[in-house]
């Protein structure tokens, strides 16, 4: 990203953050150094302008539509392992000293630490991941009801099946502005867009639900026929194919991954487990494991906020640190973890662009952003026909993960039985149960076939819930337990 990029997104962001409520450079510099005493290693000022627009359509009919805008500041000061944060829905000058009174009261009860410092990033970066444009104002309101009408014919035209069809389209603009006590002073504009996609068939009394959808960091152009082509068959099928699944099989046998959403699973079952708290705090399975096997031979994870347009991608984390590729596990070494400010410097690492908030409102944690595994060099026919009986899980609907043990439970919504190296049967109702960290070390064939999710991760922790972006290529995995009906 150039200066004169790096200028154009500040002046924007000063614009509508900062001079409408008269609030300067001077005022925030003056406020962090109030915060700043001798208990305190680090302070910042979170500054955040949020508009959001919603479309709904239902059995025909657009049925909702919202629009919505947020302002506030948070404010923060790091003493140790001690963090004291307060937030204002108001940027008037006395709220925002209020805050700061607050802050600098809880610290004054700390003890010395060390004062953190981070090489600043001069109110720029390189990174120019995704355009400044509000992508709310990328179509007419009467355009946005096209396109989910749109959606709706596309379903019910595949398969005389389909019953119902539920659509919404959302998108935002976020703008920030981050303010730190090491003098940087740095801002970000944030465009998202979304569409989701439910879709119930009915078929001789039975009824089965279809999901897809997507998005990225752009306007609502990007939702061109084509891409909304692919996110209807891909409902439409879901739900076609539970109509004719059968119970599924229980039992230890081996599951092959199909690539895209399903690294959800990666996410859950490994990323988590990577993020730099829990390892600091001893709490993860892969707590002091750097340097050490913790995945089979071949397999590779990264977290990569630079991917442009992604869901996941961020030119700068909610610190102000430039976002990074970062290699947490290498042909099966685990190389390292993900971390804000906080954590790297009590665990002596510099940020890897990974500290993350949902709001002005929360404090920022280490999380991930896009999280894959690369492909390998095995053709996704030659995984399926290597596999005698076993199954296949091509996408899944939900999960739950033990931080501590690395054991996980998922819910598959579309998978398969193999036979014989043939897909056959479809199946409902399939769990797969195992640990994070013994499934990385079952994993016997990787597929040429990375793929990205299409743009719809969600990730929530304490509370708090982020856009981000998973991935995987097919695999293998030799034994895991399967749960099932039949």
């Amino acid at each position: 990203m150039n200066t004169s990029s790096a200028n154009e997104s500040l002046n924007i962001a000063k614009s509508k953050l900062l001079e409408p409520w008269n609030i300067t450079e001077n005022i925030i510099t003056n406020a962090i150094n109030n915060i700043i005493t001798k208990n305190v290693d680090y302070a910042d000022m979170y500054f955040q302008h949020t508009s959001q627009e919603s479309w709904s359509l239902e059995e025909g009919i657009v049925k909702n539509g919202n629009f919505s805008i947020n302002n506030g500041v948070g404010i923060r000061a790091l003493s140790g392992e001690k963090t004291a944060f307060a937030y204002s829905d108001s940027l008037s000058y006395e709220d925002i000293i209020n805050s700061a009174k607050t802050v600098q009261a809880i610290t004054n009860s700390g003890t010395n630490g060390s004062r953190i410092y981070i090489p600043p990033s001069n109110g720029y970066n390189p990174n120019k991941l995704y355009s400044n444009h509000n992508p709310i104002d990328s179509m007419k309101t009467s355009q946005k009801i096209s396109l989910l009408e749109k959606i709706e014919k596309m379903a019910r035209k595949m398969s005389s099946n389909v019953s119902q069809v539920m659509a919404s389209l959302s998108s935002e603009i976020d703008i920030v502005v981050i303010a730190g006590s090491d003098g940087r002073f740095i801002s970000d504009i944030r465009p998202l867009v979304r569409v989701s996609i439910t879709v119930i068939a009915e078929s001789n009394g039975r009824r089965e639900v279809g999901r897809s959808g997507g998005g990225a960091r752009t306007d609502l152009l990007y939702f061109s026929d084509e891409i909304l082509m692919d996110y209807v068959k891909q409902a439409v099928h879901e739900a076609l194919i539970n109509l004719e699944a059968i119970p599924a099989p229980a039992g230890e046998m081996t599951v092959v991954l199909g690539n895209g959403w399903p690294g959800v699973l990666l996410h859950e079952a490994v990323g988590h487990g990577l993020e730099g708290d829990f390892n600091r705090k001893g709490s993860s399975i892969f707590s002091g494991r750097v340097g050490e096997k913790v995945a089979s031979k071949g397999v590779t994870v990264v977290d990569d906020g630079t991917i442009p347009n992604r869901r996941g991608s961020l030119n700068i984390d909610d610190e102000g640190n430039i976002t990074k590729k970062n290699i947490l596990i290498e042909d099966g070494i685990l190389k390292g973890y993900m971390h804000d400010i906080m954590n790297s410097n009590l665990m002596g690492v510099l940020p890897t662009g990974n500290g993350r908030r949902e709001s002005f409102a929360h404090i920022p944690l280490p999380r991930m952003t896009n999280t894959y595994m690369l492909g390998g060099m095995n053709d996704p026919k030659e995984i399926i026909s290597s596999v005698k009986k076993g199954l296949y899980a091509v996408n899944f609907s939900g999960g739950q993960v033990d931080i501590t043990s690395g054991k996980f439970v998922f819910s598959a919504s579309e998978a398969y039985i193999i036979e014989n190296g043939k897909i056959t049967n479809p199946v409902k109702g399939a769990t797969i149960i195992g640990s994070g960290p013994d499934v990385m070390q079952q994993i016997s064939m990787i597929g040429n076939d990375l793929s990205l999710d299409s743009g719809v991760g969600v990730c929530g922790k304490d509370g708090q819930n982020i856009p981000v972006g998973v991935g995987m290529p097919t695999v293998r995995i030799d034994r895991l337990t399967v749960g099932g009906t039949g």
